[in-house]
């Protein structure tokens, strides 16, 4: 079987926006659904309502694919799933690294969904010497002294770093080092890598501050239409948070 050391994916050498590339897993967690449900086709406005997106945006996405379905009939679920699964490249297997088994280093390893989309859990590591050898979902920590080997051992490309801000671009540094070329990075702090590696960061609390937005922009407009529509700070807010970007889209609050 192959593993993420001999083959990148090939988005980008043919040219698919990388908004696309952002898109493609809502595509393919709406098709699998389809998939499981054995529907046979689907058109571009039930599969973009399934995934969150208009159906103009769908078509043009799949155009990046040369996928254009068939007038009257719609997509192919089983070929779309294929098409996208190996646009992904998760018609191979990806040996992944969990760095910081803390409760959410724990909870990552214990979810099962990286063995059903492509992902290979390969080893656990964490600096704290008392959890050598302690099994988590299965699998036996490893001590960070041992990084660069395992790493090596297992040709992983791919690390996730789940560990505290403070120690997260020291670890960094030794994955990319040690030849990790792509970093999922759930530490709260932003991190430095040189040119050819791909960070993408996963901050819950940004999440939460921007639903906090939301929350707080809401309550403003029932504030003014309970005071006979007159404006308030955050419903005059709204207004200048209209500005879209060159797709249709918000502009994001922070860059991949």
């Amino acid at each position: 079987m192959a593993t993420g050391r001999t083959h990148r994916p090939a988005t980008r050498s043919r040219g698919i926006p990388e908004a696309t590339v952002a898109r493609l897993p809502l595509y393919l967690r709406a098709l699998t659904a389809l998939s499981e449900r054995s529907v046979p086709t689907v058109s571009s406005e039930e599969l973009a309502a399934a995934a969150g997106v208009n159906s103009a945006k769908l078509r043009k996405d799949f155009s990046y694919l040369g996928s254009y379905g068939t007038r009257g009939v719609g997509y192919d679920v089983e070929y779309l799933v294929y098409q996208i699964s190996r646009e992904l490249g998760l018609t191979q297997d990806w040996p992944v690294v969990i760095v910081g088994i803390g409760n959410l280093g724990a909870a990552l390893a214990n979810y099962g969904g990286f063995a059903s989309r492509g992902f290979r859990v390969a080893a656990l590591i964490d600096a704290d010497p008392t959890m050598a050898g302690k099994p988590v979902a299965g699998i036996p920590v490893q001590h960070a002294d041992d990084l660069e080997k395992i790493i090596q051992d297992n040709g992983v490309s791919i690390g996730v770093i789940a560990t505290p801000a403070g120690a997260a671009q020291a670890v960094c540094d030794r994955l990319v080092a040690a030849g990790v070329t792509s970093i999922l990075n759930f530490a709260p702090t932003v991190l430095s890598v040189p040119e050819g590696v791909d960070v993408r960061k996963v901050d819950l609390s940004i999440e939460l501050q921007i639903l906090a937005f939301h929350e707080q922009r809401k309550a403003g407009e029932e504030a003014a239409s309970s005071d006979g529509g007159v404006p308030t700070a955050t419903a005059a807010a709204r207004s200048d948070s209209t500005d879209q970007g060159p797709d249709g889209d918000m502009p994001a609050v922070m860059p991949a």
